[in-house]
């Protein structure tokens, strides 16, 4: 591990509002603030919004930024990445923000039943392979619904068509309420204030000529979850690598 990793390591266990727990601690201990975080952490009782998989955090202290009345959980594995975004966040004093480096599968450790009310899943990787690796499969669905309240709010942005298609295939076979919808955000109806937020790598997609998909639906608490059953084209493009700089090159 290089030195410039270790370095932010050693800052994260310092800063207050990142949370590190081996699977060891969780077993051995659990997680004191599953059920807890409004009224110990963030200390209001404003709706707790999850970004999964937020690598950087951009788009956590973005939102965060753009809604103070609500909480906002970075979740990733990649500690590294996510100290960006714990650093801005803690020189900004942002108070309703929090990050959480745990591996995404054991999501229901940290939260209880209802405890969450939205979920960002912001350009994960559409495991074409791997049906259960995806992050809005059913697999996934199941777990949600051990976090969210009844009729949370789940939203995907993705520069990946095989996602995209996917998502709203699994979304329409299960019978979920779509609240938005569109395969070109930003030359959409859309008129929110998320169109501001663009991560480093949203950039280089949109520089790439990649139109950004987009779609935000109402999770279900469901005993059966529906697969989709259907063939998509695979995206015909690599994705940068995480060196790229610039992205027209």
């Amino acid at each position: 591990m290089g030195k410039n990793k270790l370095t932010k390591f050693a800052f994260m266990e310092e800063y207050p509002h990142v949370f590190q727990y081996p699977f060891s601690v969780l077993q051995e201990k659990g997680f004191e603030l599953k059920g807890k975080w409004r009224k110990d952490f963030f200390k209001n009782d404003n709706p707790i919004v999850l970004e999964l998989g937020c690598g950087k955090g951009e788009y956590t202290v973005g939102l965060g930024k753009l809604f103070p009345e609500k909480n906002f959980i970075g979740v990733d594995i990649k500690g590294a990445r996510m100290w960006s975004g714990a650093k801005q966040s803690l020189d900004d004093d942002m108070k309703n923000i929090a990050f959480l480096r745990t591996h995404i599968e054991l999501i229901n450790r940290f939260f209880d039943k209802g405890e969450v009310d939205e979920i960002w899943i912001t350009f994960p990787d559409p495991q074409m392979k791997k049906t259960s690796k995806r992050m809005t499969s059913t697999r996934f669905m199941k777990l949600y619904g051990e976090i969210l309240n009844p009729n949370g709010i789940i939203h995907l942005k993705t520069d990946s068509n095989f996602m995209y298609t996917y998502t709203r295939e699994m979304v329409r076979e299960n019978g979920l309420n779509v609240l938005f919808d569109t395969d070109d955000l930003y030359n959409s109806v859309l008129d929110d204030k998320i169109l501001g937020i663009k991560t480093f790598y949203e950039q280089q997609w949109i520089a790439r000529g990649l139109n950004i998909k987009y779609i935000k639906f109402e999770h279900e608490d469901k005993a059966d979850w529906i697969e989709p059953d259907i063939e998509i084209e695979k995206d015909s493009y690599r994705s940068f690598g995480r060196n790229a700089v610039n992205p027209q090159q």
